[in-house]
Parts: C-alpha cells; sequence; structure tokens
C-alpha cells in the first residue's frame, strides 16, 4: 500500500475513533507524535486533553482557548501569573452581549497547580474559586505572600478536597479557621511549615473537617495538645510529624486511643518521641502500613519490636540512624513479611549477619536504604540479590567493602533493578559497571566519588541501559569525552547528569551532550577545559535545559552566556559563581531567561555595581531566590532591595 493510499485511510476515520486511539496513548511523547501527524490530529489532541503544564506563561491565553476539557492545570512553572493576568484570563466577551462570563476552560477544571505564584492574592483567588464550580484539588505551597485574606478567598472554593500550603509562612490560625469553616469536605491537608498555626488553629480544623483522611502538620510547632485533637479525626489515615520539636511520647499517646483507621505515620527527626512514645501508637494501630521513625530513636527497643512484630500488613518502616542489634533483624524478618521497603540509612549495628538474617525472610523487597552501612561487604549484597529478585531500588552511598564481586551477583539476579546509589563506594570499577549493565532496566545511576571507573565502564552501561534518566558522575575523574560520546548514543532519555569536577570533560564532551534533547538538569562545575564554545552546543542542542551550574567555569567566555540568554529560554535555576562573566552579559542572562527563579551570583569579578543593579532590575518581577555576596548589601540601592522584597525574592548574603 502506498503512504498516499495510507493517509487517505487514516483520514477517513471519524472523529470518535480517533478519540478511542488518542486515549490509548499513555507516554507523553508518543501523544506529543501524535499531534504531529496532522492538523487533524493536533486538534483531536487539543480537545480531548485534561492536564496541561505550562512552561512560559505568555502562551497561557492561547493555550486555555485550544484545549477547553481541561480537567488538571499546572502553573507552578510561571511564577509571575498575578491577580491582573488572572483576571485576564477568566473573563470573556459574550458573543452579542457586552457582559463578562467565565472563561470556558473554568468549567470543568478539578485541579490547580499555583505553588510559587508570589504575585497572586486573595483577590485573584477568589476569582479563581468562584470561576471554578468543579475544583477540588489546589497547590498554593511556597506562595510567600499567602496569607489569611488569600486564604478566606480560598475557602469560597466550597468542594476542595485537597489543599496544599507548605511553606505559606503569612498564614495563621485565622486563615486556617476560614478554610476549615469554609471547606468541609477537607479529604487532604498539608500545612508543612506554615510556622504561624498552632493548637488552637489545628483544633478547629480538627473540629470542621472531620472527613480528613491525610494530614500533613511537619515542622510545626504545635504540642501534645494538637495530638489530642487530630486523635479524633475517625477517617484519618496519614498523619505527617515530622520534626514537630515539641510533640513527644506523652502526645502520641492520644493516636493510640484515635483515628482508628490510621495506616501512615512519619514522626521522623522529631527530638522528643523515643521507643517508649512509638508503642502505644504501634499497639493501637494493627493494620498499620508505614512507620517512619527516622533520626529520631536512639535504638530500636526490645519492647518495641514486641510490638512491631505484630504488624502483619506493615509494607514501609524506616529507622534511619537508630541502634539496631542482630536480633532485630531477625524478629522483623520472622514477622513482617509483607515488608516491601527498608530504610537503615546511617544506622549503627547494620552487619553483614543482620542483613543476611532480614533479607531471607522479606522476599518482597522492593526498595532498600544501606546509606552509611560501613561494614556491609560483598556478602550482603549477595545475599539481597539471591532473596529480593524484585529489588527496584538499592542505596548503598559509602559501602566502601563493596567490590565488582557484590555488583556482578545484582547484575545477575536482580533484573529488575531500576536505582542504584554508589555514591563514595570505592570499590566500584569498570568491570563491576560492566555486571551491573545486565539490570537493562535502570533509570538512575548514582556514581559520585567512584574514582576507580573510567570511560570503559561507561561504555557498558551506555551500550545496555538506555532507559537512564538520571547518572551522577561528580568528581568521577576517570571520565572524559569519549565516554560523554557513548551515552549520547546510547541513553537519549538522559534528563539528569551530574559531570562536576570531571576534569578530563572538554568542548568536546559537551558538543556529545548537546545530542541529549531530554536533558533539563546539568551540572557542569569545576570544569576548566570548557569554553564558550562548549557551551554554546549545549545551550542551541538541549532546549528544555531548566537547571545549569556552572561554578568555577572560569574559562567560558561571554560567548557561552550569550548562547544561554538566546536559546535557554526555559531555565529555571542557574549557578554562575566564580563565572569570568561581564556585566553587559550578565544582564542579558538575567533579562532573557524569562522563566528563571533562582540564581547564584557570588565572586563574579568582572561584573561592577552597577553590572549587578541593572541585572536585578532587568529579573526583579520573576526572581525568587538570589544568592549575592554580603558587601553588596550596603551597596546596592534600597529601591532594588525593596523592589525584590516585596516581588517575595528571597536575598542570600554569601
Amino acid at each position: 500500500m502506498s503512504s498516499f493510499q495510507l493517509n487517505n485511510n487514516i483520514f477517513r476515520l471519524t472523529e470518535d475513533l480517533l478519540v478511542r486511539v488518542q486515549e490509548k496513548i499513555a507516554a507523553e511523547s508518543d501523544r506529543k507524535s501524535f499531534r504531529l501527524v496532522c492538523r487533524e490530529f493536533c486538534r483531536i489532541d487539543s480537545l480531548t486533553r485534561k492536564h496541561l503544564r505550562v512552561l512560559r506563561i505568555e502562551f497561557l491565553p492561547s493555550l486555555l482557548i485550544k484545549h477547553p476539557q481541561l480537567q488538571s492545570l499546572d502553573l507552578s512553572a510561571c511564577p509571575r501569573i498575578d491577580d491582573g493576568v488572572v483576571s485576564l484570563l477568566l473573563t470573556r466577551v459574550g458573543p452579542g452581549s457586552s457582559s463578562l462570563n467565565w472563561a470556558n476552560w473554568t468549567r470543568g477544571l478539578k485541579s490547580l497547580i499555583l505553588s510559587r505564584a508570589t504575585g497572586l492574592r486573595f483577590s485573584g483567588l477568589e476569582m479563581l474559586a468562584r470561576a471554578c464550580p468543579c475544583l477540588e484539588s489546589v497547590d498554593v505551597s511556597y506562595c510567600c505572600g499567602f496569607g489569611d485574606r488569600e486564604a478566606a478567598a480560598l475557602s469560597s472554593a466550597v468542594g476542595l478536597r485537597e489543599l496544599k500550603m507548605d511553606k505559606c509562612l503569612q498564614l495563621s490560625d485565622v486563615g486556617l479557621v476560614k478554610i476549615a469553616v469554609g471547606c468541609l469536605k477537607l479529604e487532604k491537608l498539608s500545612l508543612k511549615w506554615c510556622m504561624e498555626i498552632t493548637d488552637l488553629g489545628v483544633d478547629l480544623l480538627c473540629k470542621k473537617c472531620v472527613d480528613l483522611k491525610y494530614l500533613d502538620v511537619s515542622y510545626l510547632k504545635v504540642t501534645n495538645e494538637s495530638l489530642q485533637s487530630i486523635a479524633s479525626l475517625v477517617k484519618l489515615e496519614v498523619l505527617g510529624l515530622m520534626a514537630c520539636p515539641l510533640i513527644d511520647d506523652i502526645g502520641l499517646q492520644f493516636i493510640e486511643r484515635g483515628c482508628p483507621l490510621l495506616k501512615v505515620i512519619d514522626v521522623s527527626r522529631c527530638e522528643g518521641v523515643s521507643s517508649c512514645g512509638l508503642i502505644p501508637v504501634v499497639r493501637g494501630h494493627g493494620n498499620l502500613l508505614e512507620l517512619n521513625a527516622g533520626y529520631c530513636l536512639s535504638e530500636l527497643s526490645t519492647n518495641l519490636l514486641h510490638w512491631i512484630k505484630n504488624l502483619k500488613h506493615l509494607e514501609v518502616i524506616r529507622i534511619d540512624g537508630t541502634r539496631i542489634s542482630e536480633s532485630s533483624f531477625h524478629v522483623i524478618r520472622s514477622n513482617c513479611q509483607s515488608l516491601v521497603e527498608i530504610g537503615l540509612s546511617k544506622c549503627v549495628g547494620v552487619t553483614n549477619m543482620g542483613i543476611m538474617r532480614l533479607v531471607s525472610g522479606c522476599i518482597n523487597l522492593r526498595v532498600l536504604n544501606l546509606t552509611c552501612c560501613h561494614f556491609i561487604t560483598d556478602a550482603a549484597i549477595s545475599a539481597i540479590a539471591d532473596s529480593c529478585r524484585n529489588l527496584v531500588c538499592l542505596k548503598l552511598e559509602s559501602c566502601n567493602m563493596i567490590s565488582e564481586m557484590g555488583l556482578c551477583q545484582l547484575g545477575s539476579f536482580c533484573l529488575l533493578l531500576e536505582e542504584i546509589d554508589l555514591t563514595d563506594c570505592c570499590g566500584v570499577n569498570d568491570k563491576g559497571l560492566e555486571y551491573l549493565s545486565r539490570c537493562s532496566e535502570l533509570s538512575c545511576l548514582k556514581l559520585g566519588l567512584c574514582t576507580n571507573i573510567s570511560d570503559k565502564g561507561l561504555f557498558y552501561i551506555s551500550s545496555s541501559c538506555a532507559k537512564i534518566h538520571e547518572l551522577d558522575l561528580y568528581r568521577c575523574t576517570g571520565i572524559g569525552d569519549d565516554s560523554l560520546d557513548a551515552l549520547s548514543r546510547g541513553c537519549k532519555k538522559l534528563v539528569k547528569l551530574n559531570l562536576s569536577y570531571c576534569n578530563e570533560v572538554s568542548d568536546r564532551g559537551l558538543g556529545y551532550i548537546g545530542r541529549l534533547e531530554e536533558l533539563s538538569d546539568l551540572e557542569l562545575r569545576g570544569l576548566n577545559k570548557i569554553t564558550g564554545a562548549g557551551l554554546e552546543v549545549v545551550a542551541a542542542g538541549c532546549k528544555r535545559l531548566a537547571d545549569l551550574d556552572l561554578k568555577h567555569c572560569e574559562q567560558v567566555d561571554d560567548s557561552g552566556f550569550w548562547a544561554l540568554a538566546y536559546y535557554s529560554r526555559n531555565l529555571r535555576q542557574i549557578n554562575l559563581s566564580y563565572c569570568a562573566i561581564s556585566d553587559m552579559a550578565l544582564c542579558m542572562v538575567m533579562g532573557s531567561l524569562t522563566r528563571l527563579q533562582e540564581a547564584k551570583l557570588v565572586h563574579l569579578d568582572n561584573v561592577t555595581i552597577e553590572g549587578f543593579e541593572l541585572a536585578l532590575r532587568a529579573c526583579c518581577i520573576r526572581i525568587k531566590k538570589v544568592k549575592l555576596l554580603a558587601p553588596l548589601r550596603f551597596l546596592l540601592s534600597l529601591e532594588i532591595l525593596e523592589a525584590l522584597h516585596a516581588r517575595g525574592c528571597i536575598i542570600r548574603w554569601d
């Protein structure tokens, strides 16, 4: 059949059939290919698209008109959005009428992500809440201007079931009460780092929002009184209490008698919590699925173990930083056979024998964290590989006694492995990477500080592990340009790459990196052999680049920075510290990168005070965090400092 006949047959498909075909396409890359076939396919995609993440605010109006059936809208990459923009997006002139009506795209919208939208205030939020009658989920995390008035405006979205307000530092009990009274259907609420919330606000929340299933009050200075209030939530399933310094063992006793449906509890880094405090929680909730007690227990006591062994359905346990005995491993192995994840990072007492005992009974393990368990050897790794054939994530950072023999076992038996962290494992060499390359499902590989690997080892990985999207080669001094050539050919899905202090990498290597079209995060810190020419190739080829670290790249001249300003319009974070950038180039970079949110600009010896002033003026309406040398605090104009502060920018003085 000729291509002409094939095209004619495709175009005869009805709209209904094309919609059904499009709905079967899961991967976003495949959806993109579908859109590019022809105008009709693009139209079908526009009409049926349910989720949209906008990267550049200037395209937002046309995108919303193009996609009228949206259910989820993510504006987290558009920090410049404010009340005026919202007003423009929400209104349109009705046909044949001069009255204003809500825009079509709001009618079916259920989820709205507005995190880091620091310019959005109460009037814009009120308009959104009223315009979206189906709204069920809102995320306003890290909106530094979000306070009690904004919470009151959002409370008019009476159908809200999920609300995330992490690090809304101006939110107090008053605003929380407004939410509690207005949004009675809330099922999921996150208040992490909302430092003005007290026991009073939590108490009123628990009295009004009785349907809460998920509550996270991590990092808040709430006391045991809040735990008494939380215990009244009969539908609560997930409770986050990470790093709450004022709760202790006495408060956890309230949880024993309350929250009958509790399945997940996180008390990690709670200084006042000990094994004695966790016993009532475990004793009162035999159906617990996840227990996170990292860095709060000095030791795993015998009494606590006695109750943990009754948790027959426990799937996740994290006890990082705890002193643990070999007998503890035996108890966990014998009684908690449903475990799929175990966290033992920095635990004292982890030995080969303990791990052997543990994994022999936990054959369903999928995630195992042994970071900084320094006495682990190849014997333990062999036992893990032999028993845990379904393992997908293994963290072995600073396990210095592991060698190629352990990796040989992993490569032979753990063929489903997707993530492995071998940072600072000095026993890892090229032969070990050859064995590891048998794990063709690998998507994340961390090899930082593995100084015994070379281009040869990366050749093995590149030829067999095509699914890798994150690769960390920090201070792998044996890595050079040739391995980057292999990576660019075999690992085309790379999204995150760390080459910091890989001193043999030159402009030729950057030329290969420029082929990686999916790359978004790139660290090139301390590469003294790269110049502006190499950076220009990266900027032109890696159009999705969002995070770039060029600290101590002292040979890069203005030509490279001009290329960044021209090509890298999606950059959100950049580190230019100790670079030889000029006034003009800095102004161009800071002014042209319209998505830039964070910049580190210390020790720029070629930049004058006037250069800093102009650069900051060029980006002050969108920059959220900037790092500058401390003396500049007294040299920059008060006007620019106040302008940055007014837009919610955090200045870190170095």
